[in-house]
């Protein structure tokens, strides 16, 4: 008969469930896919999902901004724009210039079927905001915690 082991695991349950309990980016993990679900589905009926409205409403700004602009507005890497990209430009929403000024380096443009995109999808945006907004105690706060946070250079990397 297999002897039983039993061992003592090199961090205490107690550990566990205070991380588990307190972590701000296991929360934050949490709440971004619950929010994603909750615009994804408000989004389904204009065929776009949270992260493309992000972008079409990243390039709807006087001239086209280059793509390492809006990859740091959206905290994406460029492959990740790149990729995301893609079905916009497919779908006629989103257009890829040469930049004049320096040949080597692309600007995104949104196409006038992007602008219509982005227009029908703003008040859905709205009423979905303003019912997740009813949610919180208060909405501006959380967004300027937030805001902090990502801003935060001890959250651009491991510190010194």
């Amino acid at each position: 008969m297999p002897r039983k082991t039993t061992h003592e695991p090199p961090v205490s349950r107690e550990t566990t469930l205070s991380i588990r309990d307190r972590c701000l980016c296991l929360h934050v993990q949490r709440a971004a896919r619950a929010l994603a679900r909750v615009f994804d589905d408000a989004f389904r009926d204009l065929g776009l999902t949270h992260g493309q409205f992000s972008l079409l409403n990243a390039l709807n700004r006087p001239s086209p901004p280059g793509m390492g602009d809006v990859a740091r507005l959206l905290a994406m890497d460029p492959t990740t724009l790149t990729a995301n990209v893609k079905p916009l430009e497919r779908a006629g929403l989103v257009e890829v210039r040469v930049d004049q000024v320096d040949r080597r380096a692309r600007l995104l443009a949104l196409t006038p079927a992007g602008h219509e995109a982005l227009a029908r999808a703003v008040p859905v945006w709205k009423r979905t905001h303003a019912r997740l907004d009813r949610l919180t105690s208060d909405p501006g706060r959380l967004c300027a915690e937030l805001l902090a946070l990502s801003a935060s250079p001890a959250a651009s990397g491991p510190s010194a």
